[in-house]
């Protein structure tokens, strides 16, 4: 059964969505010369490249059976998906931004009419129904920041991940409309009629996720000391231990840790007294 991925074809996402194929074990030939249509190494899947602001869309009505894009790309286009997980990456916000010499510090002092310019035109009109706002909105394919300043908009919606490019252009967060990041998404004809597939690929790239951020700590231990050293020794369910068949005397522990803890777990374990310590990279945890 054939599946369809769309992936966004440039862009500050696209190289993320590509590796996290990858390091799911779902290869993408030819990533040097991207295509349109590009095969993977699993000869059942193929991938799609596109603009991300498509992917929702193409996505709803069919055109590919799973797709890798923003939330706020799928909140704007109402697109009617399901939404299988979140990636851990891409993270980033649609905020209200206004000049900073502006007289308009919240929400609160918005004047009804005022011109709103953005990308995002519904889940703007959206944010400001909510809030009981009467405003115009002007809609622009770009350079949205320099609106107030051209005198097409007194205020801005945006998206940022750091608020830096804003501030360089004199403007002011004064609300956050939506938090996004890079979300995995079906068809929801596809996930029932194709379910087993995506949930290989769902669990792919989930094992990829689960792995972000750890290490497998392996060593070898004294018997008498490895009450200690489970102690000391933090894992998801706890150490495994095995038996090393050349001493009885000795078992071999092993336990998957957070990267940040490596360090002291490590130190703490040679004091206990063990040896030939190794921290293994993880590329997934199924």
């Amino acid at each position: 059964m054939q599946l369809r991925i769309a992936l966004p074809s440039k862009g500050r996402i696209s190289d993320p969505a590509v590796k996290l194929l990858e390091k799911a074990g779902i290869g993408v030939k030819d990533t040097a010369n991207r295509k349109l249509f590009s095969e993977t190494y699993d000869e059942d899947i193929s991938v799609m490249f596109t603009r991300a602001a498509d992917i929702p869309e193409f996505v709803a009505d069919g055109a590919a059976d799973l797709g890798m894009t923003g939330l706020d790309l799928i909140e704007e286009n109402d697109a009617d998906v399901e939404i299988l997980e979140d990636l851990n990456f891409g993270r980033a916000n649609l905020v209200l931004a206004v000049p900073e010499d502006s007289r308009i510090y919240n929400i609160l002092d918005i004047d009804h009419d005022s011109l709103v310019a953005t990308e995002f035109p519904r889940l703007t009109e959206k944010y400001f129904k909510n809030k009981g706002i009467n405003v115009k909105i002007v809609e622009l394919s770009g350079s949205t920041e320099i609106a107030p300043f051209i005198g097409i908009a007194d205020i801005i919606t945006d998206i940022t991940s750091t608020g830096t490019t804003l501030k360089m252009n004199h403007l002011k967060i004064i609300d956050t409309i939506l938090k996004s990041s890079i979300k995995l998404i079906a068809n929801k004809k596809s996930f029932k009629e194709k379910n087993d597939k995506i949930e290989a690929v769902r669990t792919g790239i989930r094992g990829v996720l689960d792995a972000e951020g750890k290490k497998l700590v392996m060593m070898n231990v004294d018997k008498e000391a490895l009450e200690d050293v489970k102690k000391a020794m933090p894992g998801l369910t706890g150490p495994t231990v095995s038996q090393v068949l050349s001493n009885n005397e000795i078992v071999a522990v092993h336990a998957v840790v957070d990267e940040q803890e490596v360090f002291n777990t490590v130190n703490k374990l040679k004091k206990i007294g063990a040896r030939d310590i190794l921290v293994v990279p993880i590329e997934r945890i199924i």
